[in-house]
């Protein structure tokens, strides 16, 4: 879709939402520079082939939730390449007294469940019953899901989904911003529960597809490949860091690259930078996003280790395993690799990935490789009836993997609209304002294209 009065705009920062908001408006007819300032596009999202292995460094799958992340797909021709989670990996296990218990997915499958106590059961069961809540507060998750469900379901289901999405503590993370829509449900259902029958029902109605966890044969970085491959030659400069901003119009960016100093002009800019980023960049004659140094984030160490099939008993016919804190275990989790997605691994070999520190323990995330093993394999030994030791390892470490959406976060997210009102052109957002996951921040990077655009 051609423009009438094409922009030059400046997209900082190279990841997912970064690369969808340029590709989105090169399609829009629009000019586009994209600034990464490491020598790799893509941000967390790595994917690297290796002898039959294939180890993802960051994300391990995508959650096609909505229908702007499933025509971003499409039009980027990728629809057909999916490769939708095995029917093996629909199970979810969370550890408890030493050993792998489904977590159960339905009211039937709850009532069977031995994940939790017959009184855990019917507390769960009875929240139907809550009432309608509009909540001027803002509940730490823990706080707000325990009024729901109580305190054995925030041990035994938040606690180890909170690990597994944002190696996080629930008792410091806001219920209003880390999952901002169990708020939402409260106030127009007051159950939880009934509020997810309501809106899967609703979605039938209206013949949207269910939610569909996906990757691709080449992994997740295929989506930034692709993205990359579709902006123009001369579009993207690596290694290049912006090191200040001159507001407009027109917007003058100074850049440097290899110790050479560059600069150059924009209609409009883009920020989808990691929070640390955006406190030290100076705007005009001052840094008015410093308060985001404040943000706090979780460090991440992830191990993927292959394995002689014969070396594993358990079946590994899940997605993974979670670790509540009170089993007081090393893993924050472990991801079934091989059984989630084929061809992660050779004939006769599965591959697992090991997710370690967070914000529980956060130094063993800084443990070097192979200590980090022999601290974890313990525990791999004793829930996973591991055997053998792995033919095959690839470490990863995230020293800031995850913004924590902690309570009081308004002040960042307040600093960020303040900065954009004070700036006309420039436009902020990625994990650090639009949520952490795959699916939010493509869906960032579509509105940051679309505010760029329209200043």
């Amino acid at each position: 879709m051609a423009q009438q009065n094409p922009k030059s705009i400046a997209v900082i920062g190279g990841g997912l939402t970064g690369l969808t908001a340029a590709w989105r408006l090169h399609t829009r007819g629009h000019r586009v520079r994209l600034f990464e300032a490491s020598s790799r596009l893509g941000g967390a999202v790595g994917s690297e082939p290796i002898d039959g292995w294939l180890v993802e460094a960051g994300p391990n799958s995508l959650q096609v939730n909505s229908p702007d992340v499933a025509a971003v797909l499409d039009e980027l021709g990728l629809g057909s390449q999916k490769l939708a989670a095995s029917p093996a990996a629909k199970n979810r296990y969370v550890v408890r007294d030493g050993e792998l218990r489904a977590m159960p997915l339905s009211s039937p499958a709850l009532l069977g469940s031995r994940l939790f106590s017959t009184s855990a059961k019917l507390r769960i069961l009875a929240e139907i019953f809550t009432r309608r809540r509009t909540r001027t507060d803002d509940p730490s998750l823990a706080t707000f899901v325990r009024e729901h469900f109580g305190q054995e379901f925030v041990d035994y289901a938040l606690d180890p989904l909170v690990s597994g999405i944002y190696a996080g503590d629930p008792a410091k993370l806001s219920a209003r911003h880390a999952f901002p829509r169990l708020l939402e449900f409260e106030r127009t259902y007051g159950s939880l529960l009934r509020a997810q029958v309501t809106t899967v029902r609703e979605r039938r109605k209206r013949g949207e597809p269910p939610s569909q966890l996906i990757s691709f044969a080449g992994g997740l970085q295929t989506l930034t490949d692709t993205l990359a491959a579709a902006l123009p030659p001369g579009a993207i400069q690596l290694r290049a860091k912006v090191n200040r901003l001159q507001p407009g119009p027109p917007w003058w960016l100074a850049w440097q690259q290899d110790d050479m100093a560059y600069s150059e002009k924009a209609d409009a800019i883009i920020l989808a930078v990691p929070a640390a980023t955006l406190a030290s960049l100076r705007v005009g004659n001052e840094h008015p996003l410093a308060t985001l140094a404040g943000i706090e984030h979780s460090p991440v160490a992830s191990l993927f280790l292959g394995f002689h099939h014969n070396d594993v008993a358990h079946p590994l016919d899940g997605f993974g395993m979670l670790v509540p804190e009170r089993e007081q275990r090393l893993p924050l989790g472990v991801i079934f690799s091989s059984t989630l997605f084929p061809g992660r691994a050779p004939d006769n070999h599965i591959a697992i990935t090991v997710m370690a520190g967070g914000a529980r323990r956060p130094a063993l995330a800084r443990l070097d490789p192979e200590t980090l093993l022999a601290s974890v394999l313990p525990d791999l030994r004793s829930l996973l009836n591991v055997h053998g030791d792995p033919v095959f390892m690839r470490h990863t470490f995230w020293p800031r993997a995850i913004p924590q959406y902690t309570l009081g976060y308004d002040r960042f997210l307040d600093a960020m609209a303040a900065t954009e009102k004070k700036f006309p052109g420039l436009s902020i957002g990625g994990h650090v304002r639009d949520g952490i996951a795959l699916g939010a921040c493509l869906t960032s990077g579509l509105r940051l294209a679309e505010c760029a655009a329209k200043a």
